[in-house]
């Protein structure tokens, strides 16, 4: 993963509004039926719910996230959860440090 794969998968206010809601995603969506919000992320319909697009729009944007590193996946089931990676988002400080 490359600073530019960061920096693009940050220039999109969807992804940004995903990453703040990963912060917290107990406060932000309802619990789910499969998969623990905390432990295994979020549904990927529930990110594309409440941020309003549907399934191709949700898969331009999660993958850019995940190949950026920002949120890894996990597959439980048939259903795919996202979840942010705490050490990551904690380096873009020294990679914004060292512009």
């Amino acid at each position: 993963m490359s600073d530019t794969d960061l920096f693009r998968a940050l220039g999109n206010e969807r992804r940004l509004q995903n990453l703040r809601w990963s912060r917290d995603p107990v406060a932000q969506f309802l619990p789910q039926r499969i998969g623990d919000l905390v432990e295994d992320g979020v549904c990927g319909q529930f990110i594309a719910d409440k941020l309003g697009v549907n399934a191709p729009t949700r898969g331009e944007h999660l993958p850019v996230l995940q190949a950026s590193g920002l949120v890894t996946a996990k597959r439980i089931r048939q259903r795919t959860f996202h979840r942010h990676d705490d050490e990551k988002l904690a380096s873009i400080a020294s990679i914004v440090e060292t512009i």
